[in-house]
């Protein structure tokens, strides 16, 4: 992986913890999706409609059947994350969608667009993932079924944790297609992909307004750095994908997790914080293989 990627890959892991921790302690559902939508739009509107006015005219039919695939599948990703994080502990919902994510967008790279992965990175994202699986509780995720309240709220975890790395793998093929084979700009691709998702994620807000106003008093903060931030760490993996394969840059993000380890744990006060931090360094070092493979 080119060193230009592969530092905007980390800038982007560091931008992602953030803004997800910040989610996570929002504790919000749809309503919070659509606010930081809506956020997103109004922030980077000068930008995205500049860009927008010479290239939209351009495009065909193609170009916006995937930016609407793109905008399901992002609402998708969203919307079981936000619900994952209300059920069970960000160290377990966080890790397993940024674990499941590219192992199955790197299997899509390979199927799909004919990518190849060296031994040095099929190493590196084993490393990734091996160091996923450590933050997010190791053989501890059975242990803990002892405690029936803990097991539940575990396996909650998981389970919106894998959906939603299915929809990450899922959108990260779409998007890094988008980029790689049509060449659209990476900034026009979440912009319009923000303005077509709040067309699904909206419905709610405007169903009960005065819910969703005391909502907004609760959470704006929250949702303005989301907002505002969110579009900065997915712009950049796009612009890595575009000199960098895709099966490379989609487990690089997981540096993320040495993030969430370091600041997250400490911030939301979960514990097992040496297991996590183990399994930190299984991924920086699955990184570094994958920056050399």
């Amino acid at each position: 992986m080119p060193a230009g990627a592969l530092a905007l890959v980390l800038l982007a892991g560091l931008i992602h913890a953030s803004w997800n921790i910040a989610a996570k302690k929002a504790g919000g559902d749809v309503r919070f999706a659509a606010f930081t939508t809506v956020v997103n739009i109004v922030a980077w509107a000068p930008l995205g409609l500049w860009l927008a006015w010479d290239a939209l005219p351009l495009w065909g039919r193609q170009e916006w059947a995937l930016l609407a695939a793109s905008a399901f599948l992002h609402c998708g990703y969203y919307l079981f994350l936000l619900r994952g994080y209300r059920k069970a502990d960000l160290t377990v919902v966080y890790p397993l969608a940024r674990g499941s994510g590219p192992l199955l967008s790197s299997l899509a790279a390979v199927v799909l667009l004919g990518e190849r992965i060296s031994a040095l990175g099929a190493v590196g994202i084993a490393g990734v993932v091996g160091g996923v699986f450590l933050i997010a509780g190791g053989p501890g995720l059975w242990r803990r079924g002892q405690d029936a309240a803990a097991a539940q709220r575990i396996r909650k975890g998981m389970f919106y944790g894998v959906l939603s790395g299915v929809f990450i793998a899922s959108y990260t093929v779409v998007d890094g297609y988008a980029v790689k084979v049509l060449l659209l700009s990476p900034i026009l691709v979440d912009y319009v992909g923000s303005i077509l998702r709040i067309f699904v994620v909206g419905v709610p807000v405007l169903r009960d307004l005065p819910a969703a106003r005391a909502l907004w008093r609760q959470q704006w903060k929250y949702a303005v750095f989301v907002g505002v931030v969110s579009p900065v760490s997915y712009v950049l993996v796009l612009y890595a994908m575009q000199s960098a394969p895709l099966s490379h840059v989609a487990p690089a993000r997981e540096v993320s997790m040495l993030f969430a380890a370091l600041i997250g744990g400490q911030l939301l006060g979960e514990g097992d914080r040496w297991l996590r931090l183990v399994g930190a360094g299984c991924i920086a070092a699955g990184v570094m293989a994958l920056a050399l493979g």
